[in-house]
């Protein structure tokens, strides 16, 4: 236990950069609140104290803004910045190191009573605003822009954009050296402006071979 909440701390600590020391943290970062608030209440919902652990779920969403259903499997590293509207759905997983700003929501998509919530793994980071829906896979060391909707499969080492979500992959690049998350999610590409040019340079081509056709035309005549 003792592990796991300075493998919390030192996330925290790491990721955000207005974060001064460990005290700082345990009294005054709503989102590492919420995330020990959950981890009892997801200890109390496998000794099958499920009504209590409804209630401390519902205490937590009440005191940080945060909503996570003890049910939901949570690894350690894990780091929510500011947090404020998000919610973790019921089945949702999320391995090592990931990373979550706020108003993000792992939800589902049917009222089966199955694995209908995302599964994030080691080393993602979600954009502010990002809705992942329903039973998909996050792969490792990707990055979900602000606002994306995604709601397909996502290989590892991904970028992904827009509504709904596009993938580009980033051939597995890491921060150099550092060993620290790759929080950069402002650095993202636009597909659709990148799809616009094509069109436009398609355009452009086919216009010219046109007018050498015209020219040639008008030459034999």
């Amino acid at each position: 236990m003792f592990k796991l909440l300075r493998e919390d701390i030192r996330a925290a600590r790491e990721r955000d950069p207005a974060a001064r020391n460990a005290l700082e943290v345990v009294l005054l970062y709503p989102g590492f609140h919420a995330i020990w608030m959950h981890r009892l209440a997801h200890w109390l919902w496998r000794i099958r104290l499920k009504l209590i652990a409804r209630v401390l779920s519902h205490i937590n969403r009440w005191l940080t803004g945060i909503e996570i259903h003890p049910a939901a499997t949570i690894g350690p590293g894990f780091f929510i910045d500011h947090g404020m509207g998000t919610v973790i759905g019921e089945t949702s997983e999320i391995g090592c190191c990931v990373t979550m700003y706020h108003n993000v929501t792992l939800g589902g998509v049917n009222s089966e009573k199955t694995k209908r919530h995302p599964t994030l793994e080691d080393h993602v980071v979600i954009g502010a605003g990002a809705q992942i829906l329903g039973p998909i896979r996050i792969g490792a060391h990707s990055r979900i822009g602000a606002n994306s909707v995604v709601v397909k499969d996502i290989p590892p080492d991904s970028v992904v954009v827009g509504v709904p979500g596009r993938v580009r992959g980033r051939n597995g690049a890491q921060p150099p050296e550092t060993g620290l998350e790759d929080l950069h999610h402002d650095r993202l590409p636009d597909p659709t402006m990148e799809r616009l040019q094509a069109l436009t340079e398609r355009i452009d081509q086919l216009e010219k071979t046109i007018q050498r056709l015209q020219s040639s035309d008008e030459a034999i005549q």
